[in-house]
C-alpha cells in the first residue's frame, strides 16, 4: 500500500437547511351559496345578534330613563285644563274665585254680627224674634216658598237641533249655583235644592213638569261672577254650543223669580227645640 495514497474520504452527510414551515392561511369567508342576495347576506350577519350583558343592562336603563320621561311629559302636559286660556279667561276665573271668597268672607261676618247681636242685646228675646223673622225669610227664598227680586243675569238656550239634553242643563244649573245663584227660575219652574232634570216625551222635565225649548234661566244673583262663569273655556257656553245650541246671557237691572213651591209638611221630622 502506498503511504501517498489516502483512504478515499466518507462521503459526509449532507448539511440540509431545515424546512420553513409556512403561516397558516386566514380562513376565507364561507363562500356565498348561489341565489344568494346582499341583502340576505347582510340579514344573517345581523341575525341572530350577539348582545353582551353589558349592553343588555344599558339598553334596559335606557328604556326606564325613556319611560320615565314619557310620563313626566305627559302628566305636565296635563296638569292643567286651562294651560291654553286666553289672559282674559284667567282673569276672569280668578275673579270669580275672589268673589267666591268675599261671598263667604260676608257671610261669616253677618253670623258674627248675629251673635254679637244676642249677646249684647238689652232684649235678647226681641232681637232673637227679628233674627228668627229673616232667617224664615231667607229659607223661604232657597226652599222656593217665597217670590224673590234682585240683580242677576237671563240665560237663554235656543236649540233648533234639539242636542240639548238634560244632562246638559243640569250642568248649567250646578254651574250657577257654583257662582252664588241664590235663586233661580227656569220656564216658570222654581228650582230648590232638591230639583231633579229627567227626560220625558222627547224634551226635559224639572221635577216632573216638562219644558220646551227655548230654555230660559232666570238668575239671581251677582252678575259679575255669574256671567263670567258660564263663558270660562271648555265651560257652559261652549259645551252647549258644540251642540249647535244658541246661547245668550243678558243683564237686566231686576230679575223677578215669582215661582212658587208648595212648603212641603215633613212626614218624620220634627223640631228639635222646646
Amino acid at each position: 500500500m502506498n503511504v501517498n495514497d489516502t483512504p478515499p474520504e466518507e462521503p459526509r452527510p449532507s448539511q440540509q437547511s431545515p424546512e420553513t414551515v409556512p403561516a397558516p392561511e386566514p380562513a376565507a369567508p364561507p363562500a356565498p351559496e348561489p341565489g344568494e342576495t346582499g341583502r340576505q347576506r347582510l340579514a344573517a350577519s345581523l341575525w341572530p345578534p350577539r348582545v353582551s350583558r353589558a349592553q343588555l343592562i344599558v339598553a334596559v336603563l335606557l328604556f326606564v330613563l325613556g319611560l320615565g320621561l314619557a310620563i313626566q311629559v305627559r302628566s305636565n302636559s296635563d296638569s292643567s285644563a286651562l294651560r291654553g286660556a286666553r289672559q282674559e279667561d284667567l282673569v276672569r276665573i280668578l275673579d270669580e274665585l275672589d268673589g267666591r271668597t268675599k261671598r263667604l268672607e260676608d257671610e261669616k261676618q253677618k253670623l258674627e254680627e248675629q251673635r254679637r247681636g244676642l249677646e249684647s242685646s238689652s232684649n235678647q228675646a226681641e232681637e232673637a224674634r227679628k233674627q228668627t223673622v229673616e232667617k224664615e225669610r231667607q229659607l223661604g227664598i232657597l226652599a222656593g216658598t217665597v217670590a224673590a227680586q234682585g240683580p242677576g243675569i237671563v240665560l237663554k238656550i235656543a236649540d233648533p237641533k234639539g242636542q240639548v239634553q238634560s244632562d246638559k242643563l243640569l250642568d248649567t244649573l250646578q254651574e250657577l249655583r257654583a257662582a252664588g245663584a241664590e235663586a233661580i227660575q227656569i220656564n216658570g219652574v222654581r228650582v230648590v235644592a232638591g230639583s231633579y232634570f229627567s227626560e220625558e216625551g222627547g224634551g226635559v222635565a224639572i221635577d216632573g213638569k216638562k219644558i220646551t225649548q227655548p230654555y230660559e234661566f232666570k238668575v239671581i244673583g251677582k252678575p259679575q261672577d255669574l256671567e263670567p262663569a258660564l263663558n270660562i273655556p271648555g265651560g257652559v257656553v261652549q259645551s252647549l254650543e258644540k251642540e249647535q245650541a244658541v246661547v245668550t246671557v243678558t243683564r237686566p237691572a231686576k230679575i223677578v223669580v215669582d215661582a212658587l213651591r208648595a212648603a212641603k209638611q215633613p212626614d218624620y221630622a220634627r223640631s228639635s227645640s222646646p
